[in-house]
């Protein structure tokens, strides 16, 4: 069996804080990827559409998207996610921008979605960690 190895990436075109790291690889017989909570902030930090849930779930999907495409992966080796919705957002619009970008795959991932009094800063209305698994 092939020793483990976890590599810490912050990709391209997303914010750098030194708080936090965006990506997690851990390989071995798999590569597990572990991904902290993505929100509607764009890679200089702004915040992407202040009070549109529909507007920060695109932006916190194409986060996900570079997060996974930095480890290796795709949206096709997400295995888990949880959803973090601002307490009175609708849950319709992030759950019609989620179908769009999961674009029909097979084998969705798990699903958690929690609503939560605020996130931080308190512009996020969204957030969503995930964990992929990439066959060797």
């Amino acid at each position: 069996m092939q020793p483990a190895h976890v590599e810490y990436l912050n990709p391209d075109g997303m914010l750098k804080n030194p708080a936090f790291t965006q990506v997690v690889a851990v390989t071995g017989s798999v590569r597990t990827i572990y991904i902290g909570a993505q929100t509607g902030v764009d890679g200089s930090g702004n915040v992407v559409g202040p009070g549109d849930i529909a507007a920060q779930t695109v932006q916190a999907l194409e986060n996900l998207r570079l997060c996974l495409t930095a480890a290796g992966a795709g949206p096709e080796h997400l295995v888990w996610w949880t959803i973090y919705l601002t307490q009175g957002q609708p849950m319709q619009a992030p759950f019609e921008a989620a179908m769009r970008w999961w674009a029909g795959r097979p084998n969705p991932p798990i699903n958690t979605v929690v609503y939560v009094s605020s996130l931080v800063p308190p512009q996020f209305l969204i957030g969503i960690e995930a964990v992929a698994v990439v066959p060797l």
